[in-house]
């Protein structure tokens, strides 16, 4: 049976494991299953991966960030000269077109992630040295130890358990890292744990540095979570199976950064319908039906005061949906939790206005869906109201006026992103501190006059945001250095000499490019 399976990636050697059962990703373009086998991981190869990273997590504490830096940069080459079979790979296992989306903006994306992740780990300024001569003190953030990745199903590139975003913070803040692969594109992942393996021996670096499993049951999932030899985890999906590891992590006190849910807030003030009230709907619509809806911050929440303005805009964005061919959805099971979302919603009494049902056809996709409930309606129910529905749909709520909006923006769960569109002319100023003031409580970044479906890979955004978007408000996914942290623990040295501390806080750091404060003052070198 092992001959007919893929391998795993165990301490730098392609394995056939131990396992009992097996599976296949699905073509949702085809509504077939794809041809590969990957295993499901039983126990014993846990255990084999987990004292690997340990072993190399003691290698890696040893090397200077440089050498982390060589990997990055080697293995984002790689990618790069291999990106044909690449997207081939992830365009068969989610659907996503080649081009622009997997070609275009998700390949690039992930190859500037790791670069990124490069000058930051060589810069080292992320380490934030800090040194108090007076009273011998001295502080800086190191590696955490082996971290495990989670990986979700619609970013197979850019948030890929061995090459995304958790992966290259992690690699850089000098920890192995443990990728588990999502089920959705275990192909596309098994094709960058080659390339991660070959710029390992290429750079020389410990064979434990990047490991690779596709799947394990529950439980090992859980006992992986909660073994000693794991520092942390990153994880990005759905809400119910990222609780069940969180509380396995929260048990035994260890880092456990989730992204989990969002709907993702949109306030159209009435100024801005009055506006400019058909460019909005474009705007709108382009990025609501934008990947069938498939992004971790799709705007699947619309405010709106009940008047003249919005029925036609809510029209007009119900005409465009049902004009529009919906797009592929990621696999069976999203297809299947959509529908059952869109149900939960109908059934508290959202009135649906299109969509709803299966799409005609063997492609995995759902017809795009506009459901309406009033401003009061969500104040007797606002939970239920809450439910995201991953994919191409969206829950109006038309309010009686701007105070109703703000009422339930103060209601509701974090989110990733909140957006509000107004007047350019000054027509809604009067109200927007107000509502801005509420929904900056309630988000991680907030948005004025622009759809939140893009996200910068920028020193200065914000990837998270207050649960359940994610586990722990204070941090981000994206953007670097700051995204490094997760992967790090503070120490501090007192009273250590010269010669023992970290080259960071020695008297000539290792670069003269990185910021650290001296005894008060930030200076550089």
């Amino acid at each position: 049976m092992s001959n007919d399976v893929k391998k795993v990636l165990i301490n730098g050697q392609w394995t056939s494991g131990h396992f009992s059962s097996t599976f296949q990703s699905t073509n949702p373009n085809l509504g077939v299953a794809n041809s590969a086998k990957f295993p499901i991981s039983e126990w014993v190869d846990c255990e084999s991966i987990l004292s690997a990273a340990e072993a190399a997590f003691l290698e890696c504490r040893s090397l200077p960030s440089e050498r982390f830096a060589d990997f990055l940069e080697h293995y984002a080459n790689a990618i790069e000269a291999d990106k044909d079979t690449l997207v081939e790979l992830a365009h068969s296992e989610s659907g996503l077109p080649k081009s622009p989306r997997l070609a275009d903006v998700e390949l690039p994306r992930t190859l500037s992630q790791l670069r990124q992740a490069a000058a930051s780990a060589r810069d080292q300024s992320w380490r934030m040295a800090t040194v108090d001569s007076k009273a011998k003190l001295r502080s800086c953030y190191q590696a955490i130890g082996p971290v495990c990745v989670f990986g979700p199903n619609n970013f197979p590139f850019a948030f890929n358990s061995i090459a995304g975003g958790d992966f290259a913070s992690a690699i850089a803040a000098g920890n192995p890292v443990i990728a588990k692969a999502n089920s959705s594109h275990p192909e596309t992942s098994e094709r960058f744990g080659l390339l991660a393996s070959q710029s390992i021996a290429a750079t020389s670096m410990p064979t434990g540095l990047a490991q690779l499993i596709y799947r394990t049951s529950h439980e090992d999932g859980e006992r992986l979570i909660a073994d000693p030899r794991l520092a942390a985890a990153g994880y990005t999906g759905a809400r119910s199976a990222g609780l069940k590891l969180k509380a396995v992590a929260d048990r035994v006190g260890k880092p456990f950064y989730a992204e989990l849910s969002s709907v993702n807030p949109v306030v159209f003030m009435p100024g801005a319908l009055q506006e400019r009230l058909e460019a909005l709907v474009d705007e709108y619509v382009t990025s609501g039906l934008m990947a069938a809806g498939q992004f971790c911050t799709n705007p699947g929440m619309l405010l709106l005061v009940d008047n003249a303005e919005s029925k036609k805009f809510l029209e007009m964005v119900v005409a465009k949906y049902a004009a529009s061919t919906p797009g592929t959805l990621l696999s069976p099971s999203v297809e299947r939790t959509l529908l059952a979302s869109i149900q939960v919603l109908t059934d508290a009494g959202a009135k649906l206005l299109v969509g709803g049902s299966k799409f005609e056809g063997v492609r995995c996709a759902v017809s795009n869906t506009v459901m309406q409930i009033s401003g009061d309606q969500f104040a007797k129910d606002p939970h239920v109201f809450q439910t995201e529905a991953f994919g191409n749909a969206v829950l109006v709520i038309l309010c009686k006026d701007l105070e109703q909006i703000r009422s339930i923006i103060r209601s509701l769960e974090g989110n990733l992103t909140g957006s509000i569109y107004s007047s350019t002319k000054g027509d809604d100023d009067a109200s927007y501190l107000a509502i801005a003031d509420a929904l900056a409580q309630r988000v991680g970044r907030l948005l004025n006059d622009k759809m939140p479906t893009g996200v910068a890979v920028s020193s200065a955004m914000n990837h998270g945001g207050p649960y359940p978007a994610t586990s722990h408000p204070g941090f981000t996914a994206v953007g670097f250095p700051a995204s490094m942290l997760r992967f790090a623990k503070l120490t501090c040295f007192d009273n250590v000499r010269e010669e023992r501390l970290p080259s960071v806080l020695q008297h000539n750091p290792p670069s003269d490019k990185t910021w650290r404060m001296i005894d008060g003052t930030w200076i550089k070198g």
